[in-house]
């Protein structure tokens, strides 16, 4: 029998995000391994099917996050190996922010093995539903914090910033589960630099369980120093500046359709 290798999404909030197509590749696996936010979760995944592994238990304090990913890969792709069809469930969904799924299917396939992704309702879709954010609005532009501040990134202030896992900001060490106000304090003076220091920011976290409350607390750009920042805390900055408009290119765009409109004339 030929392995496989299936992804799917478990979405964001327990039980209400979970698309069809997910479920079946659960209840139809040989072997499911199970990467979700919260215990509750795991069980519910565990209701599914009788054979359920959890990927949660290979991180660690002090360890680093690109060892935790290698392992959960290799754990994966053993099962593979010896010819079961493996589902990874993973929260929100299986290709944001998770480095494991991308790396296990990539592998999967240059191994001969049939690998894919299920979409998932992640973070992001959360996000823009409970803040009624239209993306095409102003546009937006967004990035995991750290990543953020340890490259020179262009960004548009008159289009939301969305700045994923603030709680990690400046870990350079891929090992810790949070960091500190005087990490946080650098964010803030690298922003400082586009958005006044009293501009209203929003910190987000979804809904997980269905009983619980969406974090939307909006407070000034200076006061996330001493701000609640949890491990799953987003950071959504709304626009500063108006949008500019390019008015040399629309003057080009309006010679064109008024060449257009005389060839039609003519």
């Amino acid at each position: 029998m030929t392995g496989s290798l299936t992804c799917v999404g478990l979405g964001m909030t327990l039980g209400a995000h979970i698309c069809p197509i997910s479920k079946s590749y659960i209840e139809n696996a040989d072997v499911v391994f199970s990467a979700a936010s919260h215990g509750v979760t795991e069980l519910w995944v565990q209701e599914m099917h009788s054979n359920v592994r959890s990927l949660q238990e290979y991180y660690q304090e002090g360890k680093s996050r690109q060892i935790t990913y290698n392992e959960m890969v290799d754990a994966m792709m053993t099962e593979v190996r010896a010819g079961k069809k493996v589902v990874g469930a993973f929260y929100g969904h299986p290709g944001v922010f998770a480095q494991a799924p991308h790396k296990s299917i990539a592998m999967a396939k240059a191994e001969g093995f049939p690998a894919k992704m299920i979409p998932g309702i992640s973070a992001e879709d959360c996000l823009i539903a409970d803040l009624g954010i239209d993306p095409g609005r102003f546009g937006c532009q967004q990035f995991e914090t750290s990543q953020f501040m340890f490259y020179k990134r262009q960004y548009d202030p008159s289009c939301y910033l969305i700045l994923w896992q603030i709680g990690l900001a400046g870990d350079r060490s891929l090992a810790k589960f949070s960091t500190g106000a005087a990490h946080r304090q650098v964010l803030i003076e690298l922003l400082g630099e586009v958005y006044p220091m009293d501009h209203q920011v929003i910190l987000y976290e979804a809904a997980v369980l269905p009983i619980d409350n969406i974090r939307i607390e909006t407070l000034p750009l200076a006061e996330l120093v001493t701000a609640e920042i949890h491990m799953h805390t987003t950071l959504v900055i709304p626009p500063s500046k108006k949008m500019q408009p390019n008015e040399k290119l629309v003057a080009r765009l309006a010679e064109i359709e008024q060449d257009l409109a005389q060839q039609d004339i003519a």
